[in-house]
């Protein structure tokens, strides 16, 4: 028997359909009945492709007697925190105010009169384990606390919400009034630091990072960091590394070493988004390594294979598990991707097997579990020999050689996955939902790359996507989150608008010709303004302002994760706007949003490396006004502050202008001079 969440749409929420909890999906009927039970509200925040959500699906919340305490004494509310990052966003933070940490599945018991966080955790196990106390045990002390504890309660309750309405107001100046070039080479150099190569740990992509550390690389700064070397060897860790599938392309969510060997195998459209364009940009920096190109086109050819639908958008995310026969009742992690030492000696040939141990890090003890990650020991291109012992290796996963194998159907659920007949291995489940956030990143990297790396099949992938974004996810004029098999859901986030925007702005910077794209981001801006932008504050908040009631705060993301933040991106795209429309309405937003967060900027500037590349972009912005045929020379070269627009009626004798902020310098009678020019205005901060 199944319960409401049978009926929802999100895979993650489908994913507990059978449990024998009364799980409710987050709605106004649902708050609404805890209110009149007077039952704490337990709501559990995940996603589809985390293990330890999974892992606590199959143990506490499939356990009868759980199940029976829960129902009789919480209203469960389940959320897909891809679906509404919002929401997860402030009770990821009540928790981090709890407990100093905190991660995914996320666990939040809330008083049902005001949404208010009282107690939060993460991973709770069915028995106690691994210094933590069973599940059932947590639940009947907080139930007998909530019954009993009343005045300890309202005076927890205020406290968090008196932080959480802190945090999100940002009061407080600078410390120090620092000069916005001392600011940003402090926030330059402190981010740098965050990707220098650790000696512990998990290894994260953190591309926001590195995209300021390579932006900052032309301003010569005198650190203690040497910024050209850290860019590169951050993406030498991703191109070379276990991060990235060397047989299929893709690259996995992250490796669980300092050493970018062992990856946590689940593939996320927003990873590869970023680091594609972070790729294009270190090779149109000058750092032109082979094994950049091929992680570029094996990803490109990955992304068309397996992510891309019909309907021409991309699907959100990959499993790290999957079964190795129909008969398993559970999926084990990596199984898709990993190769034991005794399968390498049957597919290759005692040659290519030999050359593979020499340049990848396989061996008969392998490095995961008894198994193979393939990792590149060296740089450079790789051999024929090499390529053809990939090409068997993607034959047996598959089923079928990479050139005769144009599209590879998701596997949209476990039931799925071990019954269709799969030619090679059963692969991992894939996330079929459209996040426009997501697919806005990827357009960015598929626009990039098809202009350094002249690839028009990247371009012809953006452009779909884009378009079908453009068709589809408006309703009634408003913008929409989600789309699920052609039918749009949940209002669009400021994440969704200032990653779309930029999408559409690089789709432009590739095809400046071409007025289309910025039109749509000029239309897609002023609704932006019109529905998240905050006039007391400056910013922009998460949510529009007729769909945040069952919020409890109302917050302006500017903090970097795994995507970048939105105000940063949004920043960004303020000045781009200006310059390419023309308008200074623009600039004036973008200075009142960089005046929001130049106290956090100061005090914690290694949270927030997207509103430095918005602050470069206030300083440094130039505008390139030249024939199509000279910019398109151009578009190629790293060019971070720079934007194009096509004219037809330059000076005499002049190959283009050059506009910096809000003057224009002399018109360039040469190439050299134009650069020169260039190379001058994009360093002037």
């Amino acid at each position: 028997m199944t319960n409401r969440l049978a009926q929802t749409k999100s895979l993650y929420l489908r994913k507990h359909a059978e449990n024998p909890i009364d799980w409710w999906p987050w709605c106004d009927e649902a708050l609404a009945t805890a209110k009149t039970q007077d039952k704490p509200i337990f709501l559990s925040i995940g996603y589809s492709s985390c293990h330890w959500c999974t892992v606590m699906e199959g143990e506490a919340f499939s356990d009868q007697a759980i199940a029976e305490y829960m129902n009789a004494n919480f209203l469960p509310i389940k959320v897909d925190r891809e679906e509404r990052p919002d929401i997860d966003s402030i009770y990821m933070q009540a928790l981090q105010m709890m407990s100093g940490q905190g991660g995914w599945p996320l666990n939040v018991f809330l008083s049902p009169e005001d949404l208010v966080p009282f107690y939060a955790g993460t991973y709770f196990p069915l028995e106690p384990k691994y210094n933590r106390p069973g599940f059932l045990q947590v639940l009947e002390a907080l139930r007998r606390y909530y019954d009993t504890e009343k005045e300890d309660l309202r005076q927890r309750k205020a406290l968090i919400v008196e932080s959480l309405l802190t945090s999100a107001v940002l009061k407080g100046e600078a410390t120090q009034e620092a000069e916005e070039s001392e600011l940003f080479r402090r926030g330059w150099e402190t981010n740098t630091g965050v990707i220098t190569r650790n000696e512990y740990g998990n290894s994260f992509p953190m591309i926001p990072y590195a995209e300021l550390a390579l932006r900052g690389t032309r301003f010569n700064f005198a650190s203690r960091y040497e910024g050209e070397q850290i860019s590169t060897q951050r993406g030498l860790d991703l191109a070379l590394g276990g991060i990235y599938d060397h047989v299929a392309g893709g690259f996995h969510r992250y490796t669980v070493d300092p050493s970018w060997t062992v990856p946590h195998f689940e593939k996320m459209l927003y990873d590869n988004g970023q680091i594609v364009e972070y790729l294009a940009n270190l090779w149109s920096a000058g750092v032109q390594e082979p094994a950049f190109a091929r992680a570029v086109t094996g990803t490109v050819a990955w992304l068309q294979r397996e992510m891309t639908a019909p309907a021409g958008y991309f699907y959100a995310a990959q499993d790290a598990d999957s079964f190795t026969t129909p008969t398993d009742t559970e999926p084990e992690e990596g199984a898709f991707y990993v190769w034991s030492y005794a399968e390498l000696e049957q597919l290759l040939t005692p040659t290519e097997l030999t050359e593979l141990q020499q340049q990848f890090t396989v061996s008969p003890q392998g490095n995961f579990e008894g198994k193979n990650v393939l990792q590149r020991r060296h740089q450079g291109e790789l051999s024929a020999t090499i390529e053809t012992a990939l090409g068997k290796l993607f034959a047996a996963r598959y089923g079928r050689a990479a050139n005769t194998l144009e599209t590879f159907p998701p596997a949209q659920d476990n039931q799925e996955a071990k019954t269709t007949h799969w030619p090679g291995r059963i692969p991992s489940v894939t996330d079929t939902k459209m996040i426009v956030a997501w697919n806005s990143l990827m357009i960015s990297g598929l626009a990039r790359v098809a202009a350094v790396f002249q690839q028009p099949v990247a371009g012809e992938l953006a452009a779909k996507a884009a378009n079908f974004i453009l068709e589809n996810q408006f309703v009634d004029g408003r913008f929409y989150r989600l789309n699920y098999r052609g039918e749009a859901a949940v209002l669009a986030q400021s994440e969704d608008y200032a990653l779309f925007i930029k999408a559409l702005l690089d789709l432009h910077a590739a095809t400046p010709e071409n007025r289309f794209w910025l039109e749509k981001a000029i239309a897609l801006q002023h609704q932006f303004d019109e529905f998240l932008w905050s006039v007391e504050l400056g910013g922009y908040f998460n949510t529009a302002s007729d769909a945040s009631q069952d919020l409890i705060i109302r917050e302006r993301s500017y903090i970097d994760n795994a995507t970048p933040s939105a105000n940063g991106v949004a920043i960004a795209n303020l000045v781009r706007l200006s310059l390419l429309a023309d308008d200074l309405h623009y600039l004036d937003l973008a200075e009142a949003g960089l005046k929001a967060f130049k106290a956090v900027m100061s005090s914690a500037p290694q949270a927030c490396p997207s509103l430095f590349t918005a602050l470069d972009w206030y300083r440094n912005s130039t505008l390139i006004r030249s024939t199509t045929e000279q910019i398109h020379t151009l578009i190629p070269s790293y060019l971070p502050t720079v934007a194009f627009a096509v004219v037809s009626n330059l000076p005499d004798n002049s190959v283009g202008l050059v506009c910096q902020g809000l003057k224009c310098l002399p018109s360039a009678a040469s190439v050299e001079m134009l650069l020169q020019q260039v190379q001058q205005s994009q360093n002037r901060g």
